[in-house]
């Protein structure tokens, strides 16, 4: 179903002309389960960064309320997406995503690009498994097109990668390193995916 699913949302986003131009592809492991930490403004991001990774699928952490929505739930799904409750976090949180990567699988985790509250315990918990699992994340930025109504006025996407890192720090303090250099490379990768752009459309 995910091949079936995936080459219907790659037609829709290319007709729409929203499918995002993809830099850095070349900072993207080739093979092995690693996690990619992308920003998230809307559900067009998670279409997006499917279609860029595939034919690799992508197992994407999401919050559970969004499998209630009619159609993006369904959808989602399909696009093996696993649901998570932020506000009571169980074992799953941890144990699902690290035995996906075990197997050699890619995890999708949006954690916010603000700085508020939740989006540093969701990039905190990105390092956590990454920390436990001993795999990679690559960081990732996407801004263009984020719903339905921007599908229908043909906004165009752009999505980036950077360079991927192992959590090599230990513990607590290990973790809270890792957290502040995925917030930097997070905030650092948008802002040169805005020059890029702001140049592209000179």
């Amino acid at each position: 179903m995910y091949k079936f699913i995936a080459n219907v949302v790659k037609v829709i986003l290319k007709l729409s002309g929203s499918k995002a131009r993809v830099y850095e592809e070349q900072n993207l492991p080739k093979e092995g389960g690693f996690i990619i930490a992308c920003t998230h403004t809307g559900y067009v991001d998670i279409l997006n960064l499917g279609v860029a990774v595939y034919p690799r699928e992508i197992h994407f952490m999401a919050k559970k309320q969004l499998f209630d929505i009619k159609g993006l739930g369904w959808l989602i799904e399909r696009l093996n997406a696993f649901p998570v409750d932020r506000d009571n976090p169980g074992p799953s949180v941890i144990k699902i995503p690290s035995q996906l990567l075990k197997e050699g699988k890619i995890v999708g985790i949006f954690p916010s690009g603000t700085r508020n509250a939740e989006g540093t315990d969701l990039k905190q918990g990105a390092i956590t498994i990454a920390q436990l699992a001993k795999a990679q994340i690559v960081p990732a930025a996407y801004i263009g097109a984020r719903n339905a109504g921007d599908l229908f006025k043909r906004g165009k996407g752009y999505l980036i990668y950077g360079e991927p890192f192992y959590v090599t720090g230990k513990g607590k303090e290990g973790r809270e390193e890792f957290t502040h250099r995925l917030e930097h490379e997070l905030a650092a990768l948008t802002e040169e995916l805005e020059k890029r752009v702001t140049a592209e459309k000179k």
